[in-house]
């Protein structure tokens, strides 16, 4: 799977468990998941790579657990999986 698809898939799964994703410029190398009043917000710097965004959105959603619920393409979970034990050393 392309990077654009596992993007699109990561992105779709965030609104499916009630994340708003605001794609915003900002400078290239933002980004990130941030929660106002109880509300994730998503914000994708559209000014970023694709691969950034990518990275960005993939460390931001592997800190929610609620992805396990969820289909996602073996690729993105495999990502996902990496991403996580990366985090956790």
């Amino acid at each position: 799977m392309e990077l654009s698809g596992r993007l699109d898939a990561l992105l779709t799964l965030a609104e499916g468990v009630g994340i708003e994703v605001r794609p915003e410029p900002m400078g290239g190398g933002g980004g990130g998941l941030c929660r106002v009043r109880n509300h994730r917000i998503l914000f994708v710097d559209t000014a970023a790579d694709l691969a950034t965004r990518y990275d960005r959105t993939l460390a931001a959603m592997a800190g929610q657990p609620e992805l396990e619920d969820h289909f996602l393409p073996p690729e993105v979970r495999d990502d996902l999986e990496r991403q996580r034990r990366s985090s956790a050393v």
